[in-house]
């Protein structure tokens, strides 16, 4: 007789190792029925458990993950660049984990992820409750509003509350604990999802490393590295690829065994995991802008599959690597525990072995001076930038070149001035501004030619790499790409931006066109004047 346990449970994991602290001693009511005892649980413990989650991983970061950013200053073999970003985003976990800023402007869609045990009971309004608890976290906190409701195909607009969240609510079997995966994904690494529909061929001729290396290197730096880089191989659907994909770029899936099975067990290939490593430290991309440390670490997943098929996906978490763990049972309510001293992790570092010496760059200048100033540097500089600068991101493009299009001029203000692709969290009070990180600077690229023939977006300011339309264009009317460092929105936030003022816009909310003053904001310049593109031997 067949075992139908053995095929149905496809992936064994287990939280032995996650550490969780009782965040509430709220009291469940034992219901019997039938003989049976299950655990009642009121919906505002629900919603309580969603907010507390969302408020945490907004603001701290696993452990383990702080120390593979540690691990990089330690390393002998790290670039000057490398440690840099090591530094700076250790620098802004400290910032973020005082509470007041998210440690990214972008903080993400909410989502969660549910396993409910047969011997759990609620009223049934179980999404609403976690609803409600992501509402309130969004509204109450610093944190940015980024979901857009289509009012019909073409036009949107913001919902002003983060709301709808992903939610989906498992059958967890004969269980009395109620689990939780709590995600905050931010649209950068979010865009880093790549699903391919390999032929399985690629399992018989041993050229599968090759193939996903060639799509590997595609993600480009513009999700914020260092990654943790997750692969899955297989899936009986492209929807189950997809999720286990989310799983193991989130860690929820590292203690899946070695070793396949007979039955469909989901595994993890160690050897594949670490040679897929060696390559990445080979591309030397770096984290950022050359080096080593592309990824920290890489998760490859192996699943069944049907026979005619094999789905095949690439994933990343960012530097805001932001999820964790929660459950309630008869015992209380936990959350897996963050770190909350992430100072501990910064050591006593010499700037000098951080990167080699900045250019100090003054942005209040005449714009052609500043042009001519950068005309002078390499590719791969380290500046210093103070002044003025303009924000605009996605739909302020949109808008000024409509104006082009209706034959009006651009306004002198994105002219004059360097522009900068982000948008800011909400500014929590007593502050310059909320968390003001770079946004993916190509979303930007099919608007650069059309300025930059105007004497606009001479000057840009932006995380990762940009399309050959970008350098070429920059080559033609002598402009510049600036990399500001993806990831540390809260210290940019504290440290670096002074002054904020809304000056066109408006109605777009974190959309909407600002003026910022910056003091010793850090960037690299990646794209020259010459045609010269930091990026494009590596990625392209």
């Amino acid at each position: 007789m067949v075992n139908i346990n053995k095929f149905s449970n496809i992936f064994h994991v287990n939280d032995k190792n996650v550490f969780f602290e009782k965040v509430s001693n709220a009291e469940f009511e034992n219901v019997k029925i039938k003989n049976r005892n299950y655990l009642f649980i009121d919906q505002k413990v629900i919603e309580k458990l969603a907010e507390k989650a969302f408020f945490q991983i907004s603001h701290f970061l696993r452990s383990s993950h702080l120390k593979k950013l540690q691990n990089i200053l330690k390393d002998k073999n790290a670039s000057d660049n490398d440690k840099y970003i090591a530094h700076t985003l250790l620098k802004n976990a400290n910032v973020a984990a005082g509470g007041i800023l998210p440690m990214c402007q972008d903080t993400g869609t909410a989502i969660v992820l549910a396993k409910k045990g047969n011997q759990i009971l609620t009223n049934g309004k179980d999404i609403d409750s976690l609803s409600k608890g992501i509402l309130k976290c969004y509204k109450n906190n610093n944190l940015r509003y980024s979901q857009m409701s289509a009012t019909s195909m073409y036009e949107e607009i913001n919902t002003k509350n983060n709301l709808p969240a992903q939610i989906e609510i498992m059958n967890e079997g004969d269980s009395n604990e109620y689990k939780f995966y709590f995600i905050a994904k931010g649209g950068g690494s979010a865009n880093k999802t790549f699903f391919y529909q390999g032929t399985p061929s690629l399992l018989k001729s041993k050229n599968l490393e090759n193939y996903l290396m060639e799509k590997i290197m595609t993600i480009g730096t513009s999700a914020c590295p260092p990654y943790h880089l997750a692969v899955v191989i297989g899936g009986l659907s492209a929807e189950m690829n997809l999720k286990t994909l989310k799983l193991a770029s989130s860690h929820f899936l590292d203690t899946l065994p070695k070793k396949g099975n007979k039955s469909g067990l989901a595994f993890r290939d160690a050897g594949m995991e670490k040679s897929i490593l060696k390559k990445t430290i080979e591309l030397k991309i770096g984290a950022q802008f050359g080096g080593k440390y592309f990824c920290h670490d890489v998760r490859v997943i192996r699943l069944p599959r049907h026979g005619a098929s094999l789905p095949i996906s690439i994933g990343v978490s960012c530097g805001a690597d932001r999820q964790a763990l929660a459950k309630i049972n008869s015992k209380g309510v936990f959350l897996e525990k963050l770190e909350k001293n992430p100072a501990r992790f910064l050591p006593k570092i010499k700037t000098n072995i951080l990167s080699k010496k900045e250019i100090k760059i003054d942005l209040d200048k005449p714009i052609k001076e500043t042009l001519k100033e950068l005309s002078k540097l390499k590719i791969k500089t380290r500046v210093s930038l103070s002044g003025t600068m303009i924000v605009a991101r996605d739909i302020a493009h949109s808008k000024l070149k409509n104006r082009l299009d209706n034959g009006k001029k651009l306004p002198d203000y994105f002219l004059n001035h360097p522009i900068y692709y982000a948008g800011p969290a909400k500014t929590p009070k007593g502050y310059n501004t909320g968390s003001f990180g770079p946004t993916t600077a190509g979303r930007m690229d099919s608007f650069v030619e059309k300025f930059q023939s105007e004497g606009a977006s001479l000057i840009m300011l932006a995380k990762g790499n940009r399309s050959s339309v970008v350098r070429e264009s920059c080559k033609k009317y002598s402009g510049f790409y600036l990399g500001s460092i993806g990831g540390p929105g809260a210290v940019l936030a504290a440290n670096n931006i002074k002054d904020v003022k809304c000056i066109d816009y408006p109605e777009l909310g974190m959309e909407a066109i600002w003026k910022i003053k910056v003091i010793n904001f850090p960037a690299f310049l990646i794209i020259d004047n010459k045609g010269n593109d930091f990026y494009s031997n590596l990625i392209n």
